[in-house]
C-alpha cells in the first residue's frame, strides 16, 4: 500500500483536503482490497478538492485508464466499485465525509481571515501552518466512523476505458475526439472554435 508520504510528494505539500483523501482511500481499499494494477477499482469523486489525488496515489484509478469518473457535484463523497467479481451481493462503497474541523479559536480565525486576504508575513505564516497541522493531524486520528459515513451497495461497474477516434477540427485543425466534435453547416469543429464562431 502506498504511505501517506507518497501522496504529499505526488501532490506536492501536506493539507487537511490530502488527509481525508488518504483515509478515504485506506478504508476503502481495506474494505474492497488491494490497490487497482489495471481497472479493478474504479472510483468516482463528486469534487476536485486535494483529497482527489490521494485517491488517485492510493487506489490507482486515474483519468487515463477510465477508472477516476469525476462528477462536479461539490460534495465530500467518493464511491468505490469493483469491477470483475461475478455475482457480488456488495461490490460498492459510498463514502460522504462527515468529519468536523476543530473548534477555532478567535485568533486561528483572524489569522486565517488576514491570509485569505493575501497577509504572508511570518507570524500569519507560522499560524495558519499550525492551524493545518492541527486538523491533519485530527483527521488522521480520528476514527472511522467519525470522519464518514459508508453505504455498501450493489452497483453495475461502468464500462471500461474506450478509445475514440481523433478528427480535426475544420477551423483550428487540431484533432478532437469523435464524441465531443460538433457539426455546424456541415463543419466538423471542436467545442471552443464552435463557441468562439457564436
Amino acid at each position: 500500500m502506498k504511505s501517506l508520504r507518497d501522496v504529499s510528494r505526488f501532490h506536492g505539500h501536506m493539507c487537511p483536503g490530502l488527509a481525508l483523501g488518504y483515509r478515504v482511500s485506506e478504508f476503502a481499499l481495506r474494505k474492497l482490497g488491494t490497490r487497482a494494477k489495471d481497472e479493478e477499482i474504479v472510483a468516482v469523486v463528486e469534487n476536485d478538492s486535494c483529497a482527489v489525488d490521494a485517491i488517485q496515489v492510493m487506489t490507482g484509478c486515474t483519468f487515463g485508464k477510465g477508472n477516476l469518473i469525476f462528477k462536479d457535484y461539490g460534495k465530500q463523497v467518493y464511491t468505490f466499485i469493483q469491477r470483475g467479481i461475478r455475482k457480488p451481493k456488495v461490490n460498492a462503497l459510498r463514502i460522504s465525509v462527515k468529519w468536523q474541523s476543530p473548534e477555532e479559536t478567535p485568533i486561528e480565525t483572524s489569522m486565517w481571515q488576514r491570509y485569505m486576504k493575501g497577509q504572508r508575513t511570518p507570524v500569519v505564516l507560522k499560524a495558519v501552518h499550525k492551524r493545518k497541522s492541527k486538523k491533519i493531524n485530527a483527521i488522521l486520528n480520528a476514527k472511522d466512523r467519525e470522519l464518514f459515513d459508508v453505504r455498501v451497495k450493489k452497483i453495475k461497474p461502468p464500462l471500461e476505458a474506450h478509445i475514440w477516434v481523433s478528427i480535426p477540427c475544420s477551423v483550428c485543425g487540431e484533432k478532437v475526439m469523435e464524441t465531443r466534435a460538433r457539426i455546424k453547416e456541415g463543419k466538423v469543429m471542436c467545442i471552443p472554435c464552435l463557441e468562439r464562431d457564436r
